[in-house]
């Protein structure tokens, strides 16, 4: 299949679609911005508060009447663009692609052929998030400004976190041989620019030291404070790179009492972070709070690796390959990821995230300029983007839109096919934008005998009023047909002379639903949680017990407790946190609308991540190896990102 890297079949159309949006945009950036300037978020509340001489108040006043005047002169011009630009949106294609180019080790061809879909299985990683990335007056209802700077934010951290090296814990002991489910946020920053190794907590013994594979000799302590988290994409890094840190307890599994590392060695859990306080996160600059290159980096999550035969075997430590970090607090870290005792996989609230992420599913990136800025942000890390997903005016659907679907991909594998389809069941202010079910088809490895190892990925954002249950039955129910329909018309295989292996069937976006609310009964008992497994979900109606809400209440955003992404995770940890700082479902019962103290469950778990077991490679399954809910995107979205990473093997494997 061809992807198309313009929206428009020809230049000529192109170029007259660039003139005619150019005299809309001065109309529509003028529109916005005298819309925005009557929605102030909380964060602007509290410095109008603090502001004795209103002079906020002053500037609103003054800007308002020359915002209208020139509002009043772009009209002319803005109707003369609308005339050229509404009949070109019959032409414009569902998406543009974006491939950058020169990625060297981490390219997608080279990845394919890391797996032959034999030996030991592989893991994929998944992410879904909301970004809520609306022109800036829309998004203000949602109390969240300055989309543009929000774009570029929510890019770096997204690209920072899964860039970062794997770390990976084992434990060597009488009683537990497993790995640690001690968290990255129990270790703090490498070693400094003096070069000297980082004393180890008593509280653990060091049996080995943290071994940094890499290439091009590169030192592990300059690669966090220069490479991932600088704001130009990284260049010849390999995603693979990981730290191994081995260490052994006392017996019976007990680690000694903590002791304090000599003063020279000390490193200072968190030294160096700014002043708490009211401030938005999209404001910061590079090297506060979540961004690598901070010292709260370090309070960040592992991503679970499998023990080989020769883990934690090394040779003696060199400057350049060994990398000491100090651990500590183990049983507080230990908390952050949990197993529950009928739980197969781990799961837990991280700070950032995972490490090696393999495919990205946006939703709500419906502003052009965002989208290229956070599509320029994501090529740091992910080669393949398809964006400005969508249709526009009248096309695909009965009703006019004006904003695309604000869906979102970016990959590392190569994308095989792709199709669109926009819902026609909308109504409200949902009936505005173009929203509907994003389906690819990417190539993950290649057997021997050169079959494709292939999987499926679909991505959608339903409609959002919650009294509209009729209206998400529906579309959940074209989602099914549409995703049947894909698979058909994309497969290259019959039973008898299989050409593709399918690896993975994943689903994914914004709900606008929960398995909580007595309103969504009609979505909670939907057909489609019967194909595909949601990893979060009892049953229909009932929540596993870690499960948390992904909706946040949107007036806390800007409080202190929860503006930083370590602040975020550490609130959501408790469930007085949860019930202070998460949306939560209606009572009906009650007539009060948001309260919260009668109501079950953890929140209002909008987001999801399924994936299928049927339908995939015979004596192949895919299985949940951890699934987490991400707070680094604290103060530049309403939702929680969630992560997903699935384990594929074989049966001869486990033979």
């Amino acid at each position: 299949m061809v992807l198309y890297t313009t929206p428009f079949p020809n230049s000529c159309l192109s170029a007259l679609h660039c003139v005619s949006w150019a005299l809309i945009f001065p109309c529509y950036w003028l529109v916005d911005r005298l819309a925005a300037s009557f929605i102030p978020t909380t964060y602007e509340k509290r410095q109008r508060a603090d502001d004795p001489c209103c002079l906020q108040l002053l500037c609103t006043a003054l800007f308002t009447p020359i915002y209208l005047a020139l509002l009043v002169a772009s009209l002319p011009f803005a109707f003369l663009g609308f005339l050229f630009w509404s009949p070109l949106q019959s032409a414009r294609r569902p998406y543009i692609y974006s491939r950058l180019e020169d990625k060297g080790l981490a390219s997608g061809a080279a990845l394919l052929s890391e797996w032959k879909g034999t030996g030991p299985g592989k893991s994929f990683c998944f992410a879904t998030a909301n970004v809520c990335l609306l022109p800036d007056s829309l998004a203000r209802v949602n109390n969240l400004f300055n989309t543009q700077a929000r774009a570029k934010e929510i890019g770096q951290r997204i690209r920072n976190g899964a860039a970062r090296p794997q770390i990976k814990i084992y434990i060597d002991s009488p009683t537990n041989t497993s790995i640690s489910a001690a968290s990255f946020s129990s270790l703090v920053s490498p070693q400094g620019g003096d070069g000297v190794a980082r004393a180890v907590s008593g509280s653990i013994k060091r049996t080995a030291s943290v071994e940094y594979k890499g290439d091009g000799g590169r030192h592990p302590s300059e690669e966090a404070a220069n490479g991932p988290a600088s704001g130009d994409p990284a260049d010849g890094s390999s995603p693979e790179d990981s730290c191994i840190v081995r260490i052994s307890g006392e017996e019976g599994g007990r680690p000694p009492e903590a002791e304090d590392p000599a003063p020279g060695g000390q490193a200072r859990n968190g030294a160096g972070r700014g002043p708490r306080g009211q401030t938005p996160n999209h404001n910061q600059r590079d090297g506060d709070s979540g961004s690598l290159g901070s010292p709260s980096a370090s309070r960040e999550s592992l991503v679970k690796g499998r023990a080989g035969p020769d883990a934690g075997a090394g040779g003696e430590p060199g400057a350049n390959s060994k990398l000491l970090y100090r651990a500590s607090m183990v049983k507080k870290a230990a908390a952050r990821r949990r197993r529950h005792p009928d739980e197969a996989f781990d799961h837990e609230v991280s700070a950032f995230f995972p490490a090696n992420l393999d495919f990205l599913c946006l939703q709500e990136v419906f502003d052009k300029r965002a989208a290229t800025k956070l599509k320029d942000q994501l090529h740091g890390y992910f080669e393949y983007i398809l964006y400005d997903v969508g249709v526009y005016g009248c096309q695909g659907c009965c009703s006019f839109k004006c904003l695309n679907s604000g869906l979102l991909f970016a990959s590392r594998y190569p994308i095989m096919d792709v199709a669109y389809h926009c819902y026609p069941n909308k109504c409200n202010d949902d009936a505005l934008a173009s929203k509907g079910a994003l389906f690819l088809k990417v190539q993950v490895g290649s057997t021997p005998q050169d079959q494709r190892i292939v999987g499926y990925i679909a991505c959608t954002h339903l409609h959002a009023p919650q009294e509209d249950s009729a209206i998400r039955c529906g579309q959940l129910d074209l989602l099914q047909d549409w995703l049947a329909d894909f698979r058909k018309s994309t497969s290259s295989s019959s039973a008898a002379n299989p050409e593709e292996l399918v690896a993975f069937d994943v689903v994914c976006g914004d709900f606008n639903f929960d398995n909580c609310s007595s309103d969504d009964k009609l979505e909670q008992q939907h057909s489609l949680f019967t194909h595909y497994r949601d990893p979060c979900r009892l049953g229909p109606g009932e929540e596993k017990p870690w499960a948390i809400g992904t909706l946040l209440d949107t007036n806390g955003l800007y409080d202190e407790d929860v503006c930083t992404p370590d602040n975020l995770q550490k609130v959501l940890e408790s469930e007085e946190g949860r019930r202070e700082y998460l949306a939560f479902p209606t009572s009906k019962s009650s007539g009060q609308k948001g309260r919260k103290e009668l109501l079950k469950g953890n929140g209002r778990r909008i987001d999801y991540m399924l994936h299928a077991e049927e339908g995939l490679c015979p004596d192949w399954k895919a299985e949940v190896e951890e699934f987490s809910f991400i707070t680094q995107l604290s103060g530049l979205t309403d939702h929680l990102p969630v992560a997903m990473r699935l384990m594929v093997s074989s049966g001869e494997e486990e033979a």
